[in-house]
């Protein structure tokens, strides 16, 4: 590979370079908002959504406020970051009994948030939120 001036190192550092950006920007999509930035936890107070919306035995991704919701079992709730303790991913699947990461393949128990099958070794962060008339809000 050569660049205009004919200099084939040149040419390679260029290369090497705009490929290393590419990796750098597309690594920083972890955890983070659409500018690339991190993406902030939703506060305290934030409504979520209706309880009628998360299933017995399954759950909700709320990506956007960095939240998913479980319903165990009829009428309990949990609720867990959605942030995945191995890398930071974004978890965007609740099936099967537990919560997945589509990064590396994490999986997290449905009713505590503990690992299911790593390769993350730590559990998800507990939220707390509650239920009340019908709407889960963060608390």
């Amino acid at each position: 590979m050569r660049n205009d001036d004919g200099d084939p190192v040149l040419a390679r550092r260029t290369a090497l370079a705009v490929l290393g950006a590419g990796l750098a920007a597309g690594c920083g999509t972890y955890g983070t908002g659409p500018s690339g930035t991190p993406a902030a936890p939703a506060p305290a107070g934030t409504e979520l959504g209706a309880s009628a919306d998360i299933p017995v035995g399954g759950g909700k991704v709320f990506a956007d406020k960095q939240v998913v919701v479980t319903q165990p079992a009829a009428g309990t709730f949990a609720a867990f970051s959605a942030i995945c303790t191995h890398q930071g991913c974004t978890v965007d699947t609740v099936a099967g009994g537990t919560i997945g990461c589509p990064c590396h393949g994490s999986k997290f128990k449905i009713a505590d948030g503990s690992v299911a099958n790593g390769p993350a070794s730590r559990p998800l962060e507990k939220k707390p939120i509650t239920v009340a008339g019908g709407k889960i809000t963060l608390g």
